[in-house]
This record gives structure tokens, sequence and C-alpha cells, in this order.
């Protein structure tokens, strides 16, 4: 979730952003904000036609796309080759991600900075940095 910032928020985050609250612009941003695990396009695409709010699949993928190019949301690339998506956090340069082996979710986990980012070579600026840990979630490590 975007820090300080709740589900319904979706509108407001993109007005106070400058940007054009779209309806497809809000519906797969409210849908992200309260996601608990990145979500693939077609877990986006199946809760977009369970709410009642369906799109086609190229306005999907654009809005993803524009979500990711300005800042609202991340892509993160999974073991299987699925893009998924999630939230961008405030100042979001570089967090680790979670994936669970056993029922694939991927968790963003954002108090977890990447420590070679802050220590780099000298003359080297860092940027962004995607780092994906993978064991088992909450869930799948129950005895």
């Amino acid at each position: 979730m975007l820090h300080g910032h709740s589900r319904s928020d979706a509108s407001s985050l993109l007005q106070s952003r400058g940007e054009r609250a779209t309806p497809a612009r809000k519906a797969v941003l409210d849908i992200l904000l309260g996601a608990s695990s990145a979500l693939s396009h077609a877990d986006i695409d199946a809760q977009t036609r369970s709410r009642g709010q369906p799109l086609d699949r190229v306005t999907l993928y654009r809005v993803l796309d524009w979500l990711v190019s300005h800042g609202l949301a991340h892509r993160i690339a999974a073991e299987d080759r699925v893009w998924r998506y999630n939230v961008a956090h405030d100042q979001d340069h570089g967090h680790a991600h979670f994936r669970c082996s056993g029922c694939g979710q991927v968790f963003c986990l954002n108090e977890l900075r990447p420590a070679f980012a802050v220590s780099l070579p000298e003359g080297f600026h860092f940027q962004q940095a995607e780092l994906t840990i993978q064991g088992l979630c909450p869930t799948c490590n129950k005895p």
C-alpha cells in the first residue's frame, strides 16, 4: 500500500499527482491498493470482472504500463515468467520481494532494503534495485 494511503484513495491519489482519474485507472489502482500480494494481469482481470468493471485486455495492459511509468505501481518478474504488479511506495527505488515456493504468491518486503544500494563503489549511483527471496510464506509454512 502506498505510504499513508488507504484502499479508498485511488481517485484522490491520482488527482493529487495531477493525473486524470479515468475509470480504468481508478479500478486497477483500487485493486492494487487492496491486494495483500502482487497480482498478475489475469488476477487483475478477474477482479475487474467480478467487480462489474471489466476491461479489455489491451486497456488493462495499457493501464498497468501507465501506472508503472508514473511511479504508482511496480512490475515484478516472477520465476514463472509472468509479470506481477503491486502498488509502488513513496520513494520506492528498491526493496526486496518474497516469492513463496509453495503457493507462488509474490509479496513486497517494504521494510527490507538491499544493503548494496548504499554501499556501492565510488562513482556508482544507485537508481533502482530488484531482489527476490524465495521460501515459504506463513500460510504455506504451517505444519
